[in-house]
C-alpha cells in the first residue's frame, strides 16, 4: 500500500513536470511569441488511465475574453487558502511571472492589456483540438463533462439546449452531470437526457415526491474498463438547484449534498470491483473539500460549479480535487496510475485554451456554424461600444453588472436595482463592439423578466443578508449561492466574518446619500426573480435598450460596497 506521504510525493511530482505553476516553460516561451500548440499539449504519458474534465462551458462554442476574479473571499478553515488567493497574491503562491501567459489565463490583473498580447481564449473547435490530440495519445481517455453546459447563450436560449447537445455529442463525452441544465424544465431535460449517447450521472438527483434516486434517468454511476482497470465514475450534481434556481421548473425533482448516499455508492462500487473511484462533480470547490474530508474511498473529484482554474490538483487526504475553470477556458487532462485495486499516483496538466495558438477542429468548427448559421444575423448586430473591460466575476461587484443595474434603474424608473451574483458570462476589453450576443452571453436564462416593485428598507436587508449567508457561511455545506447580489443605487457596509443576520450595515441610497430607512418601501427593480409569475421585459431587451442610447458605455469604479475581513 502506497503511503500518504509516498502519495504526496508521487502526485506532486507529476504536477511539478510542468512547472511550479503548472504551465512551466511555454509562459516563458509564449513571452517571447514562440508559443506552439505542441508546447501546450506537450505531457509525458503516465500510468494506464486517462481523464478529461471540462466543466461550466456555460454554451459558448465560439472564442471569448473571460477576466479571472480579482476578488474572491474564502471564510472559515478556507480564508487564505486556494482557490480564495487572486490577483499578486495567487501569483507569488503559485510562482507565475507577470506578464506571462499563466498570469493572463489565471489572474485578473492587466487583464485588457494581457489581452492584447494573447487574445481571446476556448472556442469548443479548439477543446476538439485538444480532446483530439489527448486521445491520439492515450485512446481510451474518458471524457467528462461537470455540467453548466447547456445553458448560457441566445443559441442556447432558442433551440432550448439543443445546440449543446448536438455540439457537445460530437465531443463524444462519456458522462455528464448537472446544475443550470434543470432551469430548462422537466421535460425538456428528460427529453434531452433520454437522448444523450452517454451517461447522465446524478447520485443526488431523487424523485421529489417519494425522495428515492432517479435510476433510469440518472443514475449515481457508471463503470468503464481503462488499462485492465475498472474505473466508476459516480455523479454529483449541484446540490441546492431549488435554492438557487427556480423550484416551480423542475418540481419533480429534490437534490442535496447526501453524503451518506456518496458514502454508499462509494462502497458499492468498491464491492462491485472499482479499482479507481471518481466523482464527477458540481458541488463547487470548498464543498468537494469538506465532502473529500468525510467520504472516504474517492481517489479523484473533478469540481465544477465555482469556476476555479487552479494550475495544481489540491489534496484531501489521499483524494485528488481538480478543478479546471470554466467557459471552455481550460481542459484538464489527469493521467492515472491505477493497479493492484489502488490509485498508486498521478500527473496533471491544466492546458490553457488559447485560441490564437490552437488549431481549431475543422470538423467541430463546421458543426458550430452550423449551429449558428440561423441566428448569425440576429446575434453579430452591434448595439453599442464599451471604453472599459465588462467583466462579472467577482464576490460584489462587476463591471457588466453594474451596467445592468444602470440599465435597470434608467428603463425601469427604480431606485434600487438587483442583479444576480451568477459567475457565467465572458469579458470584453476596451473598444470592443457590444454586439446582441454579448448581450445574451451575459443575461440568457429561462427566468429574464425585470421586475419592478416596492421594498421596504428593512426587507432589502433581509435579502442582503439572506444572499451573503449563502456565500459567506463558514460551512461549505450551507454555502448555497453563487456571488454577492449586485446592487445599484445601494451602497452598504458587509463584514463577511460576522453571523448571519450581522454582516450587513451602514446601508445608503446613493442619490440622496441618506441611510437606508427599514420602515420606507423603494422602488426596486431586478432580475432573474425565483418566484413563478414574475412580470416584466426580458433583461436583455433592458440592456440592449439602455447600450443604443449610450452609444458608448463608460462604466465607473463601483466604490459602493465596504468589504471588512
Amino acid at each position: 500500500m502506497i503511503s500518504r506521504r509516498d502519495f504526496l510525493q508521487v502526485g506532486m511530482a507529476a504536477s511539478a513536470i510542468v512547472g511550479g505553476s503548472g504551465f512551466g516553460n511555454w509562459a516563458r516561451l509564449a513571452a517571447q511569441q514562440a508559443l506552439t500548440q505542441d508546447q501546450l499539449l506537450q505531457f509525458d504519458t503516465f500510468g494506464n488511465v486517462s481523464l478529461i474534465h471540462i466543466t461550466d462551458i456555460h454554451a459558448q462554442l465560439k472564442p471569448i475574453y473571460f477576466r479571472e476574479p480579482s476578488v474572491n473571499l474564502g471564510v472559515g478553515a478556507n480564508a487564505g487558502a486556494v482557490p480564495h488567493l487572486t490577483g499578486a497574491d495567487f501569483r507569488r503562491f503559485y510562482g507565475i511571472d507577470d506578464g506571462s501567459p499563466s498570469h493572463y489565463a489565471l489572474s485578473s490583473g492587466d487583464f485588457a492589456a494581457l489581452a492584447d498580447m494573447y487574445g481571446r481564449v476556448g472556442g469548443l473547435d479548439r477543446v476538439s483540438t485538444v480532446i483530439k490530440a489527448i486521445r491520439a495519445d492515450r485512446p481510451d481517455a474518458l471524457l467528462l463533462d461537470g455540467g453548466d453546459t447547456w445553458h448560457g447563450s441566445y443559441t442556447c436560449y432558442h433551440t432550448e439546449g439543443q445546440d449543446m447537445v448536438n455540439v457537445m455529442n460530437a465531443l463524444r463525452p462519456d458522462a455528464m452531470t448537472f446544475h443550470w441544465e434543470f432551469t430548462l424544465g422537466t421535460d425538456r431535460v428528460t427529453e434531452l437526457v433520454e437522448g444523450l449517447p452517454f451517461a447522465a450521472l446524478g447520485q443526488n438527483i431523487f424523485d421529489a415526491e417519494w425522495d428515492e434516486p432517479m435510476l433510469d434517468l440518472f443514475p449515481p454511476y457508471t463503470f468503464f474498463e481503462r488499462g485492465g482497470a475498472k474505473i466508476a465514475v459516480i455523479g454529483q450534481a449541484f446540490p441546492y438547484m431549488p435554492i438557487a434556481n427556480p423550484r416551480w421548473m423542475f418540481p419533480e425533482f429534490t437534490f442535496g449534498i447526501r453524503d451518506e448516499n456518496m458514502a454508499a455508492m462509494v462502497d458499492e462500487v468498491r464491492s462491485q470491483g472499482a479499482d479507481c473511484v471518481v466523482v464527477l462533480s458540481h458541488n463547487g470547490f470548498d464543498t468537494d473539500k469538506k465532502m473529500a474530508g468525510i467520504v472516504p474511498g474517492i481517489d479523484v473529484i473533478l469540481s465544477g460549479h465555482t469556476h476555479d482554474a487552479l494550475p495544481e490538483p489540491v489534496l484531501v487526504g489521499q483524494t485528488v480535487i481538480v478543478p479546471s475553470g470554466s467557459n471552455g477556458k481550460f481542459v484538464s487532462r489527469i493521467d492515472l496510475d491505477v493497479r493492484d485495486g489502488k490509485m498508486m499516483g498521478y500527473k496533471h496538466k491544466l492546458i490553457p485554451i488559447f485560441s490564437d495558438v490552437i488549431t481549431p477542429d475543422p470538423e467541430m468548427t463546421a458543426i458550430i456554424d452550423a449551429e449558428r448559421a440561423p441566428h448569425i444575423d440576429t446575434l453579430s448586430e452591434v448595439i453599442g461600444q464599451t471604453d472599459g473591460t465588462l467583466y462579472r466575476r467577482g464576490n460584489f461587484n462587476g463591471t457588466w453588472d453594474d451596467l445592468i443595474c444602470e440599465a435597470l434603474l434608467s428603463e425601469r424608473d427604480a431606485e434600487i436595482a438587483l442583479s444576480p451574483g451568477v459567475r457565467w458570462g465572458p469579458s470584453m476589453v476596451p473598444g470592443q463592439e457590444i454586439t446582441r450576443e454579448d448581450i445574451w452571453n451575459v443575461t440568457s436564462m429561462t427566468y429574464p423578466e425585470a421586475y419592478r416593485t416596492k421594498m421596504t428598507g428593512e426587507f432589502l436587508k433581509i435579502v442582503l443578508e439572506d444572499v451573503a449567508d449563502n456565500i459567506f457561511n463558514p460551512d461549505p455545506y450551507l454555502q448555497q449561492g453563487g456571488d454577492m447580489v449586485r446592487t445599484g443605487g445601494l451602497g452598504y457596509r458587509i463584514d463577511v466574518n460576522k453571523p448571519q443576520g450581522e454582516r450587513i450595515s451602514n446601508m445608503t441610497l446613493l442619490a440622496t446619500g441618506e441611510a437606508i430607512d427599514p420602515g420606507r418601501s423603494y422602488v426596486v427593480t431586478g432580475w432573474a426573480s425565483v418566484n413563478e409569475g414574475t412580470e416584466g421585459p426580458p433583461i436583455w431587451d433592458v440592456v440592449e435598450a439602455h447600450i443604443r442610447k449610450q452609444g458608448t458605455v463608460t462604466v465607473t469604479p463601483n466604490t459602493s460596497v465596504e468589504v471588512v475581513m
